[in-house]
């Protein structure tokens, strides 16, 4: 940090330097001598200035008073912007000083790159080195272990009513009497024989070390929790179920109540671990004071049915993939036996062939955003991959304007990752590919994250520092950052795209088959000028079908000139949904047609003068399953069947670039030697 020679205040004239004598500092003299031959006239002669000024004024016939008035307001003008531009000129070799130094300064998110965050390593760094160290316990992870009793609902089955939460904590090493607040990771992959982890005591790899690294020593304590029925909780893995969201709760207001604690409680984690928070966020607990959601669910369902079509996971999810949470072989294994484990291969099965909650309240037990819109008073920092192949984006959008519209604090980071961290520069290379993320690589990667977080918990926690930007920052297709006040934006243009004309069928064809491979496909002429599209597309397309039933998968890709294609998009319709929402439709196949109103999962792309806009239709696509009620569908051309396209204008936004990746995953990627 340069040289530092003292420790307190004073100009320069208050350095004496080594082997200089203070009572003897040399003196420099000049003298400056004018000489001048012209005659002298003698002062008495000379009229004063102002008396010749005034004169030239009256006979020129100028009014003294308002020349005045009008100097001395240009006076002021040029003072001001001297000031102004001193101020500026200031500011800038400060900040150029501080950056040189190392001393960091929190800026907005579009200064970033101009500071030397670290962007080499393998996920990102806090920029401010926090005060306390991590507080020293008789394990060699310095955390302790604890179990939250609550009473679970003897309809629960398993080990109600005695309920019990096993959690791990960090504690930072502050003064006596200092109350911190905590932030807490939920999930099943804790202590967990199923994946193999370590205990509920040892910081977690993907995320928990980081926190406890960098957050913890700026006086915030850590918790992981294994939700019920995983690690050493009792009951049984309820896949998001009633007993887990209770267990959530109590181990929430559990972290809030300590006498260490100062009563606020935050929640992050990733897919799963994504989810706890909003399930938390829904008994409006006073406790809980933001949630980090990435990649998370809003429930359930949601997550492996999209306008009534199924994922391929969807009917086996819950005992299939998380069947065997909890079950170790010790002689409390029949706690894990609850009754959502006897339904929940059969609810799973029935949405596929209904298409919805046949029966019960399987689903609606687990689903979350209509109750954290209602009852949720925190803030909310949703984290979302804009190609994230596990959970769609759905997720998060339109979710971040639902959560804007009900007053809670909200901001959003959607990039163009997929099941990621946003600061992960070698999963976020292995994990894209063509047109699936590539294309915005490495921009994607995210290096100003931690001390992204480390700001929006020190306001929201600790009452510190400035009010974060509750805007969205998006990425776009081809890596280009933006802010947005909301997402889908607001005042954006629609581009109209009708099947049969502006889309020109070129497959020759208007039936899709049940069989994944045959139907239309549709292209524009070249684009006469570049365009962005955000948000939600739509196609909105009448049909006839053979049965009641059928379904459409809609790919949307940008073609350039030579014919090369990338995904831009995609979208997928159950058609007894074909309104849109979640009530099952009839009709009279073959002679009645019904518009179909599909909406695509959200994307944000560039598409630029020159290319093509293509649009296939098939039956299936991606990993769903085809529909249980398959059938011919017919497509209708013409005015009623259209693609809609929001558009915005670049001109009108604030675009910024992040710190830039060095990592190597990064530069080898940029200059192509992978």
């Amino acid at each position: 940090m340069g040289e530092d020679c003292c420790d307190h205040d004073h100009g320069p004239e208050g350095h004496v330097h080594v082997g200089q004598d203070v009572n003897q500092l040399p003196v420099l003299e000049a003298e400056l001598v004018l000489e001048d031959d012209s005659p002298e006239i003698p002062s008495s002669e000379i009229p004063p200035v102002g008396e010749v000024i005034g004169e030239l004024l009256d006979s020129a016939g100028i009014d003294k008073r308002g020349l005045a008035l009008a100097a001395g307001a240009l006076a002021v003008v040029g003072i001001l912007l001297a000031v102004i531009l001193q101020s500026v000129i200031f500011d800038e070799i400060v900040d150029e000083v501080k950056q040189e130094l190392g001393i960091y300064e929190r800026v907005p998110v579009w200064e970033r790159s101009e500071w030397p965050y670290i962007t080499d390593q393998p996920y990102s760094f806090v920029m401010e080195f926090g005060p306390y160290t991590l507080k020293e316990t008789e394990n060699e992870w310095n955390s302790t272990h604890h179990f939250v009793e609550f009473n679970l609902p003897m309809s629960e089955g398993g080990a109600a009513p005695n309920g019990k939460v096993s959690l791990g904590l960090w504690l930072p090493d502050v003064p006596e009497g200092v109350k911190v607040p905590v932030i807490a990771e939920f999930g099943p992959y804790f202590d967990e024989a199923s994946v193999q982890t370590g205990p509920v005591e040892e910081p977690g790899t993907w995320l928990g070390s980081m926190i406890i690294d960098q957050i913890l020593p700026h006086g915030y304590a850590f918790a992981q929790v294994s939700v019920m029925g995983t690690g050493r909780s009792n009951h049984c893995m309820d896949l998001m179920g009633n007993a887990e969201q209770l267990g959530v709760d109590a181990a929430v207001t559990w972290l809030g109540t300590q006498d260490w604690s100062n009563g606020r409680v935050a929640m992050i984690g990733k897919s799963y671990d994504g989810s706890t928070p909003w399930q938390a966020a829904t008994f409006g607990n006073e406790h809980l004071a933001t949630i980090v959601p990435i990649s998370g669910l809003i429930g359930v369902m949601e997550l492996m049915w999209k306008n009534g079509s199924s994922e391929a996971r969807a009917p086996i999810m819950h005992n299939g993939v998380y069947g065997s949470y909890g079950i170790d072989g010790d002689t409390e294994d029949i706690g894990n036996m609850c009754p959502d484990y006897i339904i929940g291969p059969g609810t799973g099965v029935a949405a596929w062939m209904w298409g919805g909650e046949a029966a019960g309240t399987y689903w609606k037990e687990r689903y979350f955003l209509d109750r954290v819109l209602a009852n949720y008073e925190g803030s909310v920092y949703l984290i979302q991959g804009m190609h994230d192949w596990n959970v769609d984006p759905h997720m998060a959008v339109p979710v971040i304007n639902q959560l804007k519209d009900a007053g809670i604090e909200a901001k959003g980071l959607f990039g163009q990752w997929d099941h990621d961290y946003p600061d992960r520069p070698d999963y976020h290379f292995d994990r894209s590919g063509e047109g699936r993320g590539r294309e915005g690589y490495p921009q994607m990667t995210r290096f100003d994250w931690m001390q992204d977080l480390l700001e929006w918990f020190d306001y929201y926690l600790l009452d510190k520092g400035e009010k974060p930007g509750l805007w969205v920052e998006i990425q776009t297709n081809q890596g280009q950052w933006r802010l947005e006040d909301r997402y889908p934006p607001e005042g954006m243009t629609t581009l109209a795209l009708d099947l049969g004309g502006a889309l020109m069928n070129v497959a020759g064809t208007t039936s899709i088959l049940p069989n994944g491979a045959t139907g239309p496909v549709y292209e524009t002429e070249p684009l006469e000028e570049n365009i962005w599209i955000a948000g939600l597309p739509r196609l909105h397309i009448d049909v006839t079908t053979a049965t009641v039933g059928g379904q459409i998968y809609a790919l949307l890709e940008d073609c350039n000139e030579n014919g090369s294609c990338i995904h831009i998009g995609h979208a997928i319709m159950d058609l007894r949904y074909h309104e849109g929402g979640t009530d099952e439709q009839t009709w009279l196949p073959i002679i009645e047609t019904i518009n179909a109103k599909m909406e695509f999962f959200s994307l944000d792309a560039q598409v630029p003068a020159g290319h093509t806009i293509k649009l296939s239709l098939a039956s299936t696509g991606e990993d769903y399953l085809p529909a249980s009620t398959s059938s011919v569908v017919t497509i209708q051309e013409g005015a009623g069947s259209n693609l809609l396209l929001d558009l915005i204008d670049p001109s009108e936004k604030i675009l910024f670039d992040p710190p830039k990746c060095t990592h190597t995953a990064c530069t080898d990627w940029t200059n192509q030697t992978i």
